[in-house]
């Protein structure tokens, strides 16, 4: 009798061969005795130093540095993990991947990745399995979407993705591009393509700090076997950012790229990673969304990504097609292509107490430096890769994009919400709010007396009569305005409404637009769904929103009038300096545009630049009260002349103008020396102290263990799972032909507790052959958003589940065996990257590796 062939280990169907051992995943909240009760952190300084990742596990050994929050390479990190002293986290912080370029060739020319055929079968060449296995040494899961298949939203997509089939399969990928080079008019001479007499080239950029050399290399001879003569162009972070994010691709500089992004947080249910990953609107695929370079564009995906982000839905099974409508399209369309997702291995003192471990980003979150301290020691030398590069820019609005600078930042900032580390759902952390909403089907009145900026007057304006929204939040700041900025000055409303200012006028300042041209497109359709501001009293303010979603909490994250990072008086010098003077550009696009600086609060030249433009609104008794045109908001003379000398006497101690308001004050930056130093911040009213926000580690989701009765085709059979985890847990699974990688039945399985059955009838299996089917599980609860994946090998000859890949230590759940995922956002969610509500629509995105 006929018996279905098993499917080879380099097809779609992962079997991991490694035991990934998540252990802080799994274990208990460890108890955390705060060093102290004072406002502010644990430690009174942390010390941020440059250590090559090749030398990093030798300085921790002598004892240079008390964490490295960049990944070690997989075998260094094995054999670390053997020192005694030295604890090792492991986290599913970064996603590795390929960006093609699809910019048309100049006439004469060809470039192959401007025909979608050509990019898509890029995939079939794309040995995930032998990347992971081998390069990563199996620290890492072959990734096919934006998303692993330990993220949440995994839930939505995954029978989608299974029957994309996008294993490798060099054959067909060859066939097809030998197809497609033909028909654009190339020749194949001596196994290479030429176009009018001339070699079909791929410019390569590789980068080479990490396993991204070694990737490259394997995927430069899978492309060379299909006749392209590939040329590598190693690189490293800065040089290779400039020249694939900073340059118009029409100039085909590059052709593909070896992607790395850094997860910074959990997000539960996205929006903002997809946008990031697939739509042009949001700038960050080819084109970049910067005025005079060509620009990839797909409205469809547009269109879709908008209805994501912007809550343009009615119900969560709305989100989720459309979701998975724009999922499928974007790895159709196969500009951005996926890899690997790899474990991030961290190293710390095993003496290190106050570690919060994000299930995404591990130690390297929000939270840990808050609360890290090792005992009888009051500093923290903290280790990376860089501590400054090139692309490292420090400014509140266009800045920040670069894990190395961010890794910083976020310790000296505290955002109003933030991505709970274990839920991903939004949470308050120094604001809080109320939502109010009439979505999905109806709406609310917006108040008479709400204002909103109007560019074309100049000045905060009542709305129009009958305005209408459909969710009101309101915030209140309180904690922050019980406190200080770091130059000594107190955190006021005012800084709230600059901030929101800012924002609008950037976008809709005809002026201002066109210079800052891509941040005003990409932001601009989400700020037309803010429809009205009222400030209540001192601390608080009521945000109305056309947006809707079935968490409150979201509703919250998507309304956050403005995060808080920056005091009024810097971000008004800074407007005045990329706007009137024309002497510096928040956006690197808009820098290399007009020829000008990308202005860093961190560079001494710049911030000296801020001081002068400060001194000089101090000298002209500069008030911006159009501005801060209502009661609540409005600045005295005197508040502004010592809101400038507080600032020009922050310079003047140390030298830059990075001040913020978080638990740490950056004292010293020296970018030759790779150096930085922060100070514990101690005023009186900081909100919180050590211990406040600890959160330890949680509890992610186990398959424990899988049964099933005698299946065979044409009679009914099921299989049992068993879960261990926190929360309410529940089982998704597919059904899936190996053959075919046709998804035969897809669902939720039946049960509760921890023990669910995955049904299948006699007409399930009627059309079935006997021989091997993979039935996938992914395990959920609502305590984590981190799904567990399992592939289960099932027999239909009578012999039910004859394998399960996961135990003995095979696979330890699929989805990250216990957390493997990309490496995103460092900035936390609603964290904003500007000083208002620029770049809002970063939150749950990644920051570039």
């Amino acid at each position: 009798m006929y018996k279905r062939p098993r499917m080879a280990g380099r097809g779609f169907a992962i079997v991991l061969s490694l035991v990934l051992a998540m252990s802080f995943l799994v274990s208990p909240v460890a108890a955390y005795t705060p060093p102290h009760s004072k406002p502010g952190p644990a430690a009174d300084k942390l010390i941020f130093k440059a250590f090559n990742v090749d030398i990093a596990p030798a300085a921790l050994q002598k004892g240079e540095m008390d964490m490295y929050i960049y990944s070690l390479k997989t075998l260094a990190a094995q054999e670390l993990a053997k020192v005694q002293g030295i604890k090792m986290y492991q986290a599913p912080a970064t996603s590795i991947g390929l960006i093609l370029n699809p910019a048309p060739a100049p006439s004469g020319q060809l470039n192959p990745f401007s025909v979608k055929a050509i990019r898509y079968a890029v995939n079939q060449v794309l040995d995930r399995n032998y990347i992971a296995q081998q390069i990563y040494q199996g620290s890492a899961l072959p990734m096919y979407s934006h998303l692993s298949s330990g993220d949440y939203d995994y839930r939505v997509i995954n029978s989608m993705v299974y029957e994309m089939n996008l294993g490798y399969q060099p054959e067909q990928a060859k066939t097809t591009v030998t197809a497609e080079m033909q028909k654009a008019g190339c020749t194949l001479v001596n196994n290479k393509w030429q176009y009018q007499g001339k070699p079909v080239e791929l410019k390569f950029i590789v980068r080479t700090e990490d396993e991204r050399r070694v990737v490259g290399d394997t995927i430069a001879a899978e492309l060379d076997k299909l006749g392209f003569t590939t040329r590598i162009i190693y690189q490293q972070f800065a040089q290779a950012i400039n020249m694939v994010y900073a340059q118009d691709p029409a100039l085909l500089q590059w052709h593909l790229y070896t992607e790395g992004w850094s997860k910074g947080g959990a997000d539960k249910y996205d929006s903002g990673l997809i946008n990031q990953m697939y739509a042009p609107w949001l700038g960050n695929m080819p084109g970049w969304q910067e005025q005079g370079f060509w620009q990839y564009q797909n409205a469809t995906l547009d269109d879709l990504g908008k209805k994501v982000y912007m809550g343009t839905f009615a119900s969560t099974s709305q989100r989720d097609d459309l979701y998975k409508q724009m999922t499928k399209l974007a790895m159709e369309e196969a500009v951005r292509l996926w890899v690997v997702t790899a474990v991030n291995n961290f190293a710390a003192k095993s003496t290190m107490d106050g570690v919060t471990q994000d299930i995404a980003a591990g130690p390297r979150s929000l939270l840990t430096l808050r609360d890290a301290y090792v005992p009888n020691q009051s500093t923290l030398t903290i280790g990376n890769q860089w501590v400054w590069t090139e692309r490292s820019t420090w400014n509140p609005v266009g800045g920040f994009g670069d894990v190395y600078s961010s890794d910083i930042w976020r310790n000296m900032v505290d955002p109003p919400l933030y991505s709970h580390p274990f839920t991903g759902l939004p949470a308050a952390y120094r604001a809080s709010y109320t939502v109010e909403t009439a979505g999905p089907s109806s709406t609310l009145a917006v108040p008479a007396d709400a204002f909103r900026w109007d560019a074309d007057k100049g000045k905060f304006a009542t709305i129009a009569g009958a305005t209408r929204a459909t969710s009101k939040v309101t915030f209140d700041y309180s904690k922050y305005f019980q406190s200080k900025w770091h130059n000594g000055q107190q955190i006021e409303m005012a800084d709230l409404i600059y901030a929101i200012y800012q924002s609008f006028d950037m976008v809709y300042n005809k002026n201002k637009s066109a210079i800052e041209f891509a941040a005003a497109t990409t932001t601009k359709p989400v700020l037309d769904t803010f429809k009205g501001f009222k400030i209540l009293d001192a601390n608080r303010i009521e945000v109305y929103v056309d947006y809707w979603h079935f968490v409150p909490d979201y509703i919250a994250s998507y309304a956050v009038p403005a995060s808080l990072t920056t005091p009024w008086e810097i971000l008004a010098a800074m407007d005045n300096i990329v706007f009137d003077k024309r002497q510096g550009a928040y956006s690197d696009t808009a820098a290399a545009r007009f020829n000008v600086d990308w202005l860093s609060t961190v560079n001494k030249s710049h911030a000296l630049r801020i001081r002068t433009v400060l001194s000089g609104f101090k000298d002209a008794g500069t008030v911006p009260n159009l501005i801060f045109d209502t009661p609540q908001t409005r600045v005295s003379f005197s508040s502004a002349q010592a809101r400038y000398q507080a600032s020009m006497d922050f310079y003047d101690s140390y030298s830059h103008l990075a001040i913020s308001n978080g638990p740490f004050k950056l004292v010293r930056f020296d970018s030759a020396a790779q150096y930085a130093e922060l100070d514990a911040f101690r005023d009186p009213g900081y909100p919180f102290k050590p211990g406040d926000k600890y959160l330890g580690a949680a509890q992610l989701v186990d398959i424990k263990n899988v049964t099933s009765s005698k299946l065979e085709p044409g009679k009914a059979g099921e299989v049992t799972v068993e879960l261990s985890g926190a929360g309410t847990l529940a089982v998704d699974f597919s059904l899936v032909d190996p053959a075919t990688s046709k998804v035969l039945k897809s669902g939720q399985a039946q049960g509760s507790g921890t023990r669910f059955t995955v049904a299948l009838s006699a007409a399930d299996t009627q059309n079935l052959k006997q021989g091997i089917y993979y039935l996938y599980l992914l395990g959920s609860s609502d305590a984590v958003s981190q799904v567990t994946e399992r592939r289960l090998d099932v027999d239909m000859a009578g012999g039910g589940v004859i394998t399960v890949p996961g135990d003995n230590g095979e696979n330890g759940g699929g989805g990250g065996g216990g957390g493997i995922s990309p490496m995103l956002i460092v900035i936390p969610i609603a964290l904003l990257v500007g000083g208002g509500l620029v770049f809002m629509i970063l939150k749950g995105a990644k920051t570039k590796k």
